[in-house]
């Protein structure tokens, strides 16, 4: 940066030395164009200053999240509640369902229903089987075939 300003200075220098009336018409394109030069350097060393404030302020962002994120999930972590969910999925339009393992371990009944259509996917009493889990049924093994 200091290089394209010191540049544009040594450009000033050589104009100024070259005794060319400023009122000539060469003499204003030059001129213009060191401004315009100049003008540009300046506008690009304060936006390379408002760059090293954004990346300094994006740092302290990152650490102070960093340090949030740390707290959040060491306190999860130290607390040992360990969210368990059971995942069924629902007879009638598939959509999978999520519920609290805890409603396994609850005293009353409660129904699990699907949020997409409203049918009964669990119940907690020992009678209900969950559609998606496979029911044993007693019979005989199909026969292997022989390959021909």
């Amino acid at each position: 940066m200091r290089d394209l300003k010191s540049r544009v200075a040594y450009l000033q220098g050589l104009s100024a030395g070259m005794n060319i009336e400023s009122d000539s018409k060469e003499g204003r394109i030059l001129n213009g164009i060191i401004e315009v030069l100049d003008e540009f350097a300046q506008s690009l060393k304060e936006m390379e200053a408002a760059q090293d404030q954004l990346e300094d302020y994006l740092e302290s962002i990152d650490e102070d999240l960093f340090h949030l994120e740390e707290g959040i999930y060491n306190e999860a972590e130290d607390s040992g509640e360990d969210e368990d969910y059971l995942e069924v999925d629902c007879p009638r339009c598939g959509e999978v369902v999520c519920f609290d393992s805890d409603i396994l371990e609850d005293d009353d009944t409660v129904e699990v229903t699907c949020p997409n259509c409203d049918e009964v996917v669990f119940i907690n009493d020992d009678t209900y089987q969950a559609a998606d889990e496979p029911e044993h049924i007693r019979g005989r093994l199909p026969q292997e075939e022989d390959d021909i």
